[in-house]
């Protein structure tokens, strides 16, 4: 068995996403008794599950419009990790959460704005992304490196002192979607300050005529020294920003900018198939096994909103989508997905980010079906999701400025004193019952 696709056709599109698609329900807790809705089991994080039900909305929107079963189960998952502010800050990821994970599914949500996904009766999906926008954006931090985000939001965590692409990749994407959205040029400023911070912090960087875009660096040294690694999801998520600037501003710096990025994630093919290239095949963890959903999201995104790229990208994600799909042949039962997708068949690995990673390469195959994929909705052009503009500025106050620091050896007490506070506050809380 394995997954059959002919990219010319729809229905050979819809039927290889289902069978995939269903791969990623079995990693899911909401439908499991006792699961938490909108998570996916251990070893798979928040963030993973911000992933996963991006692509599932488009599975639903391009192929399964008619069913309100389906309709519902993502619309619960999305809404219940919304957070009691709607602002995808979570109770129960309040003490781990960074600001990737967040922006992850602001880019989520933010796609069932552009595709008029079933909105929330009193907290609309535009608003919940200009609330995630506006929190990320209060967290630029000038005081370390000139700008940009850490990874981290909160102080105790791992990562509270790096700033890193992914983060701040994010905010330029979600801000570009928003500026296209709805017209307005403060979310084209927003986007247009992270990418020179990016450029002047050396974290995107031409060497020759080959843009690299690096992982990230400590705020130690002004973030002089960074981290090599080049990531798949960072380059698309830069390139697809671009591509929406480019489609909103017509300003040619834009286009330019998508053609370098496209340009340089040639790293990420191998023999014209979409690879982790930085630690396949042997050496990626369960994150990285992820990555490559989110390019083929944006890849998408970029032929639809580039139409002078569509041939360049297409001929690769085509290759890529036949091989994936070729892969989904293990398991039980017989579809399940692999990592290396060079292979004939099946590589026997498999996990949540083989079968999100597969699922998005197919349905990017969409693109070429002109009748059924177009360029997202504007607010002025289709959308119907209600904006406020200040969601998400009345809330708790994330931004770094307002933290204490604590780094090495001081995160242990860090935890402790946040364990006392906490009895303390609960001891509080009991004695007023009382």
């Amino acid at each position: 068995m394995a997954v059959s696709l002919d990219v010319a056709d729809m229905n050979s599109i819809c039927s290889a996403a289902k069978a995939v698609a269903n791969g990623e329900w079995n990693y899911y807790e909401g439908l499991r008794k006792g699961g938490t809705v909108g998570m996916f089991q251990p070893p798979y994080y928040w963030w993973n599950a911000g992933e996963a039900f991006g692509g599932l909305l488009l599975y639903y929107s391009f192929c399964e419009l008619d069913n309100s079963t389906l309709e519902r189960i993502i619309y619960d998952g999305m809404y219940h990790q919304a957070g009691e502010d709607f602002n995808y800050i979570p109770a129960n990821q309040s003490l781990v959460e960074g600001n990737d994970d967040q922006g992850v599914w602001g880019m989520t949500i933010m796609e069932a704005v552009e595709r008029n996904f079933t909105d929330p009766p009193d907290h609309s999906w535009l608003l919940m992304t200009q609330a995630v926008y506006n929190t990320m954006n209060l967290r630029w931090d000038t005081l370390h490196c000139g700008g940009g985000l850490r990874w981290q939001i909160f102080t105790w965590n791992s990562g509270y002192d790096y700033k890193n692409t992914i983060s701040n990749g994010c905010l330029f994407h979600i801000a570009a979607r928003l500026g296209r959205y709805l017209g307005n040029d403060t979310y084209v400023e927003t986007a247009d300050k992270v990418y020179r911070w990016m450029e002047d912090v050396g974290f995107l960087h031409f060497q020759g005529d080959v843009l690299t875009l690096y992982d990230g660096a400590m705020i130690t040294n002004n973030c002089s020294d960074p981290t090599i690694h080049k990531w798949s999801y960072s380059y698309g998520i830069f390139m697809a920003g671009c591509a929406y600037l480019y489609n909103a501003t017509g300003d040619d710096i834009w286009l330019t900018r998508t053609q370098d990025i496209w340009s340089a994630s040639s790293y990420f093919f191998n023999n014209s198939v979409l690879t982790e290239t930085t630690c396949a095949p042997y050496h990626c963890n369960n994150d990285q096994r992820s990555f490559r959903c989110l390019f083929a999201r944006c890849a998408r995104l970029t032929m639809l909103l580039v139409p002078e790229m569509y041939d360049d990208i297409y001929k690769l994600m085509k290759t890529s989508a036949e091989a994936a799909a070729q892969s989904c042949s293990g398991g039980t039962d017989g579809v399940t997905c692999g990592l290396d997708w060079s292979v004939h068949g099946w590589d026997g690995v498999y996990g949540l980010g083989e079968q999100m990673s597969a699922l998005e390469t197919i349905l990017s195959m969409v693109v070429g079906i002109k009748s059924v994929d177009s360029a997202p909705y504007t607010s002025t052009d289709g959308g119907s999701s209600a904006s406020n503009p200040e969601a998400g500025l009345n809330t708790v106050d994330h931004t770094n400025q307002n933290q204490i620091t604590v780094t090495g050896k001081d995160k242990a007490g860090a935890g402790i004193i946040t364990a006392v506070c906490l009895g303390v506050i609960l001891a509080g809380a009991v004695w007023m019952i009382l």
